[in-house]
């Protein structure tokens, strides 16, 4: 029963239209140079914004995860939660942060959305959520 209320909040591998409702979360340059990947995507699509390394912006949030250290990832991570805490009406759809040009792996990067699994609002990758113990 678990799996089937999760299964609704897996991340589309491939995220072209995001409904009027919802965010793409994509990992950055701590300096906002959104110059390469999905960070690119997000400027040339969804309104994100050359030198804001973190926060909502457009139809998207940035979280850092290169030029910067895990643990500022981390808490970077601690703070999207908290921001969707408080925007319940959006949902928000976490890419693999972290896992391509920064050089992390899903395994590095998922556990810090542990507390994102009772956050009805987040959407995960799949690999994150298989990280985080549920299977689909």
């Amino acid at each position: 029963m678990a799996a089937n209320y999760y299964s609704d909040r897996v991340t589309p591998a491939r995220i072209d239209h995001p409904k009027i409702d919802e965010v793409i979360v994509f990992g950055c340059d701590r300096a906002g140079m959104h110059t390469g990947g999905l960070a690119r995507i997000a400027v040339e699509r969804w309104g994100a914004q050359m030198g804001v390394g973190e926060g909502p912006q457009g139809r998207c949030y940035a979280i850092p995860t290169t030029g910067c250290s895990l643990h500022e990832t981390a808490y970077a991570i601690s703070r999207l939660i908290n921001y969707a805490r408080q925007h319940r009406d959006t949902r928000f759809l976490v890419t693999e942060v972290g896992c391509g040009h920064a050089g992390y792996t899903p395994h590095e990067i998922a556990p810090f959305f542990s507390n994102a699994v009772e956050v009805e609002n987040i959407s995960l990758p799949a690999s994150f959520w298989k990280i985080l113990g549920l299977k689909f």
